[in-house]
C-alpha cells in the first residue's frame, strides 16, 4: 500500500507549525467520538499528536475515520491548526495544536490488545513480557530505552575522547572459572567438546593489554547461569574497560569522569569529585555491608567492650569465643508503636542472615532502658551504651551478638530493613562512593581452601605480598567497587601482570601448575611475553540505567528480558530441539 513518508513525528509539531500541511505515520492510541467529530490520539515513539476527523471539513475521510480502532497503523495528511480555546492539553508538548485530516490511509489492522498501551497499567508482568512487542510501545518503556541509548552514547563519546578503542571479544570461548556457572554451547565440528559463553571479557581484555592496545572498552554482553532476581539477568550488558601503565587512581579517576558526565548530562546532577572512598573494613564496621547506602545515618557501633563482664550469659559467651556485639540506634517515626510482636517478627526476620537472636532496649533515659534483658545492665553500662550510639529517650537500640562477620552483616541488613520500612531513605538523593582495600582471598570452610574474592587475576597490594605465605586472609586486593545508593554498579582491580605472581596466587588458591596450564595456559603464556601493568573495571549498564531512572527492576530497561526463571515468555525460550539437531551435535538427552 502506497503512503507518503512522514514530514514530522507525532511528538514534533508545535504552534510554530500552524497552517502547514503535514504527513504523520503511527498508531491509533485513543479514539473518541464527540458530537459527530472523531478525535484520534496518534502515537509513535516520539510522542502523541491529536488528529481530527470533522464531517464539515472532509466528510469522506470523516466516514473513513469511523473504521479506526486501537493500535491500527495509519498514515494521514492534514493541516495543522491551533486547538480551540479550552481544549488545550498542557501535559503534552503537542497539546496546543491538532491536525485536521485531509487523507487517511489504514496501513494495517490490529487485534484488540491484551492490555492498554498506556502508562501506569495494572497488569501482571508475565502478560507484559508475553506481549513485549506491545509493552514496548508504552511511553515509559520508550523513555527507558531512549535513556539507555543516550547513556551508552555518552559513554562511547567520553571514552573515545579519552583515547579508548572499542574492541569486540568472542562470544564462543572456552570455559574458565569465574564464579558462576557457564552457559555451554556444544560444538558440532568437534564432537564431545563445548564452547562457553563468556561471563565477562576478563581474559581477553587482559590479552589486549599484552598486545599493546593500552585503552580498550566494549559494551560487552555477558552470560551467567545463576539464580535470578530483580537486578540480575542471565545475559546482561556491561561497560567493560581496561587500561595499561596505570594504578588504581588512574582507573578510578577515568571512571568518575565517565559516570559524572552521564549523571550531569542525563540527570542534571553534579557529583563532587573525587568521589568519597571507604575501605572494605570500615564499610563492614559502620554499615554491615561492602556496598553501603550512605543516604541516611543509623551507623553500626561495636559495643563489645561495653558489655565485657556484664554477666549476661549470651553476651559473655560470644565475647569469650572472640565474637562481637554490635548495635545500632533506631529512632521510630512519631506515632510508631513497637509491640512485643514487632520485636519477635524482627528477630525471626534477622535469622535469615545468620543471627541466632536480636537483643533490644527501649531507651527511657541516658541510664535507663526497658527490655527483658535490661536487668542485666547497670546504670553505668547503659550510660556508656547510650553515649556510644548517641541514643535519646524514645530511641530503640538493636544488638546482635555473634561472630564478627555475622554480627555486622545481620545488623547491616536490619539497618536497611528498618530504613526502608519506615521511609527513612531520601528517594531523590543519589550518593556515589568507592569501596577499596577488599580482601584478596576468602576462606571456603566447606572445601577447606582459599577462594578469590573477586577473580584470580586481581593483584595483591605489594606491601601485603609476603602474607600470601604466612597469613593469606590478611592480604588486601588492589580492587575497587563503585557503589550508588547502596548498590554496586561496577567493580574492577589492578591485574596481576607478572607470570610469577600469577602462579603464586594460583598455588594459594589450590590451583596447581597442571590445572593452571589447562584452564589459563594462554594467559600465562601471554604474561611471559612482556605484559604491561594494567587494570580496569566493568559497570553494569542495565543496573546503572535502572538506578538513574529509579526503576524497581532491570527488566524495565531491557528490551527483551527473561523472567526470574530465565525464560522468555514471548519466544518460549528455552525450548526443546528436534532429534536431528541433537544427532548432529552428538548429544543424547537423559529422560530421568
Amino acid at each position: 500500500m502506497k503512503f507518503k513518508r512522514r514530514t514530522h513525528t507525532c511528538g514534533e509539531l508545535r504552534e510554530s507549525n500552524i497552517g502547514q500541511n503535514v504527513v504523520l505515520n503511527g498508531w491509533v492510541a485513543i479514539r473518541r467520538d464527540l458530537g459527530g467529530v472523531t478525535f484520534i490520539e496518534m502515537r509513535d515513539r516520539h510522542g502523541m499528536t491529536q488528529i481530527v476527523f470533522e464531517p464539515t471539513y472532509n466528510s469522506s475521510e470523516h466516514e473513513h475515520g469511523k473504521k479506526l480502532r486501537s493500535e491500527y497503523v495509519i498514515s494521514i495528511e492534514g493541516k495543522v491548526r491551533k486547538r480551540p480555546e479550552g481544549t488545550e492539553n498542557p501535559s503534552l508538548p503537542t497539546g496546543y495544536i491538532d491536525v485536521m485530516v485531509d487523507k487517511l490511509i489504514i496501513l494495517n489492522h490490529s487485534e484488540t490488545p491484551p492490555f492498554p498501551i498506556e502508562d501506569m497499567i495494572d497488569v501482571h508482568e508475565d502478560l507484559r513480557l508475553k506481549y513485549r512487542f506491545l509493552d514496548l510501545r508504552r511511553k515509559d518503556m520508550v523513555e527507558s530505552l531512549t535513556f539507555r541509548h543516550r547513556l551508552t552514547k555518552i559513554v562511547r563519546d567520553y571514552l573515545d575522547q579519552n583515547g579508548f578503542l572499542e574492541v569486540e571479544t568472542p562470544y564462543l570461548t572456552r570455559s574458565t572459572p569465574e564464579g558462576a556457572r557457564d552457559f555451554l554451547v556444544p560444538s558440532r565440528l568437534s564432537p564431545g567438546t563445548f564452547y562457553a559463553l563468556p561471563q565477562s571479557p576478563q581474559l581477553f581484555k587482559q590479552l589486549l593489554m599484552v598486545a599493546g592496545y593500552d585503552r580498550y572498552f566494549q559494551l560487552a554482553r555477558c552470560f551467567r547461569d545463576e539464580d535470578l532476581r530483580s537486578d540480575r539477568q542471565p545475559e546482561h550488558t556491561q561497560i567493560d574497560m581496561e587500561m595499561s601503565f596505570v594504578e588504581e587512581n588512574d582507573v578510578m579517576s577515568m571512571v568518575e569522569g565517565m559516570v559524572a558526565t552521564a549523571a550531569e548530562k542525563l540527570l542534571n546532577i553534579q557529583w563532587k569529585r573525587p568521589f568519597a572512598r571507604i575501605s572494605y573494613k570500615d564499610a563492614i564496621e559502620r554499615y554491615g555491608s561492602d556496598k553501603p547506602d550512605v543516604r541516611f545515618g543509623m551507623e553500626l557501633a561495636d559495643l563489645t567492650a561495653i558489655f565485657q563482664g556484664s554477666g549476661f550469659k549470651v553476651f559473655d559467651q560470644v565475647i569469650e569465643s572472640r565474637g562481637r556485639i554490635r548495635g545500632l540506634c533506631f529512632r521510630p517515626p512519631a506515632g510508631t508503636e513497637f509491640s512485643r510482636k514487632t520485636f519477635d517478627d524482627l528477630t525471626a526476620w534477622i535469622s535469615d542472615f545468620g543471627a541466632k537472636g536480636l537483643a533490644w532496649l527501649k531507651i527511657k533515659a541516658a541510664d535507663q532502658a526497658e527490655s527483658p534483658i535490661a536487668k542485666f545492665f547497670d546504670a553505668a553500662r547503659l550510660s556508656k551504651l547510650t553515649a556510644a550510639l548517641q541514643a535519646q529517650p524514645g530511641d530503640i537500640v538493636f544488638m546482635v551478638a555473634s561472630d564478627p562477620r555475622v554480627s555486622a552483616v545481620a545488623l547491616g541488613a536490619l539497618r536497611l530493613h528498618l530504613a526502608s520500612t519506615y521511609n527513612m531513605i531520601p528517594k531523590d538523593k543519589m550518593e556515589v562512593l568507592w569501596v577499596v582495600d577488599f580482601p584478596l582471598l576468602d576462606w571456603n570452610e566447606d572445601e577447606k581452601r582459599w577462594d578469590a574474592c573477586h577473580h584470580p587475576f586481581t593483584a595483591p597490594r605489594p606491601e601485603d605480598f609476603a602474607l600470601l605465605d604466612t597469613d593469606p586472609g590478611k592480604v588486601r586486593a588492589r580492587a575497587y567497587d563503585l557503589v550508588l545508593n547502596g548498590t554496586e554498579i561496577g567493580g574492577g582491580s589492578i591485574r596481576i601482570h607478572s607470570e610469577e605472581i600469577q602462579e603464586k596466587v594460583f598455588r594459594t588458591l589450590n590451583i596447581g601448575p597442571e590445572a593452571a596450564r589447562e584452564k589459563f595456559g594462554f594467559l600465562l603464556k601471554a604474561l611471559s611475553f612482556g605484559a604491561p601493568p594494567h587494570g580496569g573495571l566493568a559497570i553494569g549498564v542495565d543496573r546503572l540505567v535502572a538506578m538513574f531512572l529509579k526503576r524497581d527492576s532491570i527488566r524495565e530497561v531491557i528490551a527483551f528480558p527473561k523472567t526470574q526463571k530465565g525464560t522468555c515468555l514471548m519466544t518460549q525460550a528455552p525450548s526443546a530441539v528436534d532429534a536431528r539437531q541433537l544427532k548432529e551435535l552428538h548429544l543424547n538427552l537423559k529422560t530421568t
